[in-house]
């Protein structure tokens, strides 16, 4: 009777102890949040972060169309800036391990709702597939900027590939 109780005990010790295992497994580390800030120079000191790495997952603060080369922001109205701000995006994707592939969200901001048409033609030729869920709306934008975007972005490594459904 005593060897059932003593196997019985130590075989709920055990499954107690599988489940406590399973736990700390699924429990994000301190290390799983990394704040990235900007490899360009007129950002280094900005109260903000370029990139904010949780787990798998990346989140970039908002781009406007500054060309950092020049340091400004492109000729030729809300095309212009839109791919600007896009390849923009796309660098510090690229930068953190993820792509415009991986892109989940995105918030776009543009100074007028008149742009909207011809900002969704530049749009879908960043996004010709897979499609990210995204809200749009117009307010007052610094630096003279047309158009800034905000991403939510998976990283790369972390999928096979993705897909359309």
């Amino acid at each position: 009777m005593k060897l059932l109780q003593f196997s019985c005990l130590s075989l709920l010790m055990m499954l107690s102890s599988c489940s406590i295992s399973h736990k700390k497994e699924v429990t994000p580390e301190k290390d799983d949040l990394i704040f990235h800030s900007s490899k360009l120079e007129r950002k280094k000191n900005a109260p903000f972060s370029d990139a904010v790495e949780v787990g798998n997952t990346l989140y970039l603060a908002g781009q406007v169309g500054i060309n950092p080369e020049t340091g400004k922001l492109p000729e030729g109205g809300i095309s212009a800036e839109a791919r600007q701000t896009l390849e923009n995006i796309k660098e510090v994707l690229e930068l953190h391990g993820s792509d415009l592939e991986h892109v989940v969200k995105c918030t776009v901001i543009l100074a007028t709702t008149d742009d909207f048409k011809e900002f969704n033609k530049i749009f879908r030729e960043y996004f010709p597939k897979n499609k990210p869920a995204r809200t749009t709306f117009a307010a007052g934008l610094l630096v003279g900027a047309k158009i800034e975007i905000d991403v939510i972005a998976v990283k790369a490594d972390g999928f096979k590939d993705a897909r359309v459904n």
